[in-house]
């Protein structure tokens, strides 16, 4: 039987992430965008189904490129809630190091079904959490990205500097290297997919300067260098973090980065809040990308992110929610119009559009995660897309539909289509029950606290 055509037909407004007119809406066959029409154009020929979207703002899948899932059990604890990066980390690895295999399936399903709700449909999470128990977390993950009907770039993260060699953390929650490599390596193998369409892929990610050694950071360079996957990292987030490198290492943080070899458009980093121009040429001559993170910036007082400077010189820049314990949100949406606002601060209000958040949050995102086939509507793009209604008593009275998205709040999808398929109808995840998910997952948060 053949595939079902459908035109989603005359949106109320729609954002491409390029410079196509799509006015006349979209038609969408095997998982892909198959026709971008026009203003009063239709489609060459027949659709099974008509989407009426004379209500909707579509926009491409929104695409989140950083994010710490198994945080949404330790969101706004009241010991961290006044805490800069640092401590905040001190005071939450030993609650964080109580992780068992149940609890992040838990947090990694909330973390997600979060997202979609907000109009993603692409998620980057950086898991570097392997206490004793829960060796297989990545593997815990695949399995709920899978059942969600989502897509996601799972990066095995590492800690390998614990305190007792001078790192930040304790020592129950570092591995060996060996142990890191080998199942990098083992993860690769097992779940990486390739090309169009891609559901699920590995990249590498040792945490951050502070927690892991330089010989992990250039063999995991030299891995996925071998086996063409990507590099994550935290970098340049706070000032403690430069001057730990200056002090450890007796170099900057993008110095280090060159360093161990990863200074090159396989990596993008999380935050990139403290360079000089001079390290931010040098990123951007090497399409280096960076992951703004502006409300886990504010929540932890960390700085605002160069963003401006970082794409004049060729650096990409994309969006991330961040974990949800320095957030304390899953929320893509919500997250673009922090940005608005955020590099308005530093850039003026000319200077940072609607469209050019929505663009970081969409195109500029895919490229961070090095994929083509996903964050703009055109033909032969996977068809992910996020449909917005401005019903509301909030949207009452606006008149720009893509802008009132950002400027009056708009918090959550109606619609969310994933390779062609609908994942959230009516504001709800199709075959997800919440209420029963918040319940375990709640009952789960209070445990890991109580330890």
């Amino acid at each position: 039987m053949p595939a079902t055509r459908i035109w989603l037909k005359n949106p109320l407004a729609i954002f491409t992430a390029n410079s196509l007119d799509a006015r006349g809406g979209l038609v969408i066959e095997d998982g892909r965008i198959q026709q971008v029409l026009g203003l009063g154009q239709s489609p060459g020929s027949p659709c099974g189904q008509v989407f009426d979207a004379r209500e909707h703002v579509v926009l491409p899948g929104l695409i989140n490129t950083h994010h710490h899932f198994y945080q949404t059990l330790t969101r706004a604890w009241a010991p961290v809630v006044n805490q800069p990066l640092f401590p905040w980390l001190k005071t939450l690895y030993p609650v964080w190091a109580r992780l068992t295999p149940a609890k992040l399936e838990l947090a990694t399903r909330v973390a997600l079904a979060e997202l979609l709700l907000s109009g993603c449909t692409t998620a980057a999470d950086h898991h570097y959490l392997f206490p004793d128990g829960l060796e297989n977390a990545i593997d815990v993950q695949v399995e709920a990205v899978r059942k969600l009907g989502m897509r996601a770039m799972l990066t095995r993260g590492s800690m390998s500097l614990g305190e007792a060699d001078g790192g930040l953390p304790p020592q129950q929650t570092v591995q060996q290297g060996e142990v890191i490599l080998a199942d990098s390596q083992r993860l690769i193998h097992s779940y990486h997919e390739r090309g169009d369409g891609a559901q699920v892929q590995i990249a590498l990610a040792p945490c951050s300067p502070f927690s892991v050694t330089p010989q992990i950071m250039r063999a995991s360079a030299d891995l996925a260098k071998a086996l063409d996957v990507r590099l994550h990292t935290h970098l340049a987030e706070t000032l403690d973090e430069e001057d730990f490198c200056l002090q450890r290492f007796g170099l900057r943080t993008v110095d280090y980065l060159d360093s161990v070899g990863w200074l090159g458009p396989r990596t993008w980093l999380a935050h990139g809040i403290h360079f000089n121009p001079d390290e931010i040429a040098r990123l951007g001559a090497a399409g280096t990308g960076i992951c703004h993170c502006p409300s886990s910036n504010m929540r932890l007082a960390s700085g605002i992110c160069p963003t401006l400077e970082l794409t004049r010189a060729g650096a990409p820049v994309g969006l991330g929610v961040d974990g949800s314990a320095s957030n304390d949100a899953s929320n893509m949406i919500l997250e673009a119009r922090q940005a608005l606002y955020l590099q308005r601060l530093r850039y003026g209000a000319e200077a940072i559009t609607p469209e050019l958040v929505l663009g970081w949050a969409t195109r500029g995102s895919a490229q961070l995660l090095g994929r083509t086939d996903i964050g703009e509507l055109a033909v032969g793009k996977q068809a992910d897309l996020a449909l917005f209604k401005l019903d509301e008593l909030r949207f009452s009275g606006s008149h720009d539909p893509l802008s009132a998205l950002l400027l009056c709040g708009a918090d959550r999808a109606d619609r969310v289509m994933v390779g062609g398929q609908w994942r959230v109808v009516d504001g709800q995840i199709e075959g997800l029950d919440v209420q029963a998910l918040i319940a375990d997952h709640r009952q789960a948060a209070a445990q890991l606290i109580a330890g």
